[in-house]
């Protein structure tokens, strides 16, 4: 859920709007004279590494290793 606000109360209420946003993690649309002109989000603190983010969701079952005893049809052309 999205909140909107005022530019007039979010200067009022800045401080409290941050710590609001911090703890819910709900984004809040600034406003001046009814338009959208900014937008407060909570910071994702654990940026995401590319290298290794896939850790720890495959699953292995077998010997993966180790050669085949079956004939491929590839191999008999």
């Amino acid at each position: 859920m999205t909140i909107t606000i005022s530019a007039a109360k979010f200067k009022a209420e800045c401080l409290q709007l941050m710590d609001d946003v911090a703890a819910t993690h709900e984004e809040i649309i600034i406003t001046k004279r009814g338009k959208p002109v900014a937008r407060l989000m909570p910071v994702n603190e654990t940026p995401r590494k590319l290298f290794g983010c896939m850790e720890g969701t495959v699953t292995y079952l077998g010997d993966i290793v180790s050669p085949i005893d079956e004939e491929w049809d590839a191999m008999n052309e």
